[in-house]
């Protein structure tokens, strides 16, 4: 079982010899979609960035009412994203869920300015989230549909290195504004608002409205072919490939610590002050910036089975970092590099490989079934770190997350372990 095939399943169409011009180019519909995503990240992660702080400091959270919070901030997209991916493939129009998600984020948005307690802010957090779960499997589907497949990892290191540069200034917008504002988190919550505002227009206005269909479709009518049923993407789990991959997903998400405590734990053995809390994200977002293309380049010449587990291994060491390297100055460089490597190696590569696996018209249900396994972990994970951190403190939970981490790679490298001497 291994990520890398290059050889297409029958049912598979990658519509290659409909793709023409140098086998390198991006596809224009992957440049948009990146600047969708870079405006829409600039507004997320100016949220992202002062949340931690605003519950922890300002409104007096736990680590376990934090970790729940977080949880749902991620847990609820996870369960969406199965809704959304079945939704774009069954009406073919990618774009309309696409929008329909990117829209309900940004009306989220300014509803922060009126969350003070636990409930309600976990009900602005879950509908945010679930704008998410709705657009990313049809984006990602877009993306993956407009590009061959040995260039896959290509095209989604180029998307996710245009997506990271939003990752990259939103922390800095928020910072600027907390320094400058008397009100400093409403202030970032409205700001976030219009500028999440600003990315779905761009989707509506040069977002083409649906993709080239398959061959079938284009020879026999976009309405030769019933709309796709929910047996037939429940199916899917039928491919042995996909539930390795699934899995292997899951497994490690179990142990993959979310990027608000990493930044917290950070905070806490550096000695970073308050006021510069914001900016550890951006930390992470330059690394993955800078190696989103080139790694996603990598993924598709040495395998993206090596490079998704090497990302792990990454991980790994910032966790060993954070645990036992004194609080010195340098430390932050470090496990920020590492965390944005990380990323890099694993983001993009993990959709990349769905391109010999699935079909294209059940593409963004197959990505929706891998990103949901994924998700649902780190839901998982972020209720447990909490949990382990309000009992035990940080250092027993991060030790508990390291070793998981170390056994569940393990495991993963041998069920996606080369077979034949292939890559």
């Amino acid at each position: 079982m291994y990520l890398t095939d290059r050889s297409q399943p029958v049912e598979a169409d990658t519509g290659q010899d409909r793709r023409r011009g140098p086998g390198r180019r991006v596809a224009p519909v992957v440049l948009v979609l990146g600047t969708v995503s870079l405006i829409t990240d600039i507004s997320s992660e100016m949220v992202t960035a002062v949340l931690p702080l605003y519950l922890v400091t300002t409104l007096g959270f736990s680590p376990l009412g934090f970790g729940t919070l977080d949880g749902v901030y991620n847990g609820v997209s996870a369960l969406v994203q199965l809704t959304g991916g079945h939704l774009a493939d069954r009406i073919r129009n990618h774009k309309l869920l696409a929008g329909l998600g990117y829209g309900l984020s940004a009306l989220c948005k300014p509803l922060l300015l009126f969350a003070g307690s636990i409930g309600t802010l976990g009900t602005v957090l879950a509908l945010e989230r679930t704008g998410k779960g709705l657009r990313t499997a049809p984006r990602d589907a877009m993306i993956s549909l407009s590009t061959p497949a040995e260039n896959q990892g290509r095209a989604f290191g180029v998307h996710r290195a245009m997506d990271t540069t939003g990752a990259m200034l939103g922390p800095l917008a928020a910072f600027l504004i907390l320094r400058a504002a008397v009100d400093g988190y409403d202030a970032v919550f409205g700001v976030s608002a219009c500028v999440a505002a600003l990315g779905v227009l761009v989707l509506v206005l040069f977002v083409p409205g649906r993709e080239k269909g398959t061959r079938a479709e284009e020879e026999n009518g976009p309405d030769s072919k019933p709309p796709v049923r929910v047996r037939e993407t429940l199916a899917l789990l039928r491919l042995p490939r996909l539930r390795a991959l699934a899995g292997c997903a899951a497994l490690l998400g179990l142990t993959t610590v979310s990027d608000a405590f990493v930044y917290l734990l950070l905070q806490r053995r550096a000695g970073v002050g308050e006021e510069w809390f914001t900016l550890l994200p951006l930390g992470t977002a330059v690394v993955f910036l800078l190696l989103a293309v080139p790694v996603g380049a990598l993924a598709d010449r040495i395998g993206r089975r090596t490079v998704f587990l090497a990302g792990h291994a990454v991980l790994l060491i910032a966790y060993a970092l954070l645990l036992w390297t004194p609080g010195t100055p340098v430390l932050v460089p470090l496990v920020l590099a590492l965390h944005g490597t990380f990323y890099a190696a694993t983001d993009g590569v993990l959709p990349a490989a769905l391109a010999g696996i699935v079909p294209e018209q059940l593409r963004a249900s197959g990505l929706a079934i891998v990103g949901t396994s994924q998700a649902l972990a780190r839901f998982c994970c972020s209720l447990a770190f909490g949990a382990a951190w309000t009992t035990w403190g940080d250092g027993p939970a991060l030790a508990g997350s390291a070793v998981g981490l170390l056994c569940c790679a393990a495991v993963a490298g041998m069920v996606l372990r080369p077979a034949g001497g292939t890559r």
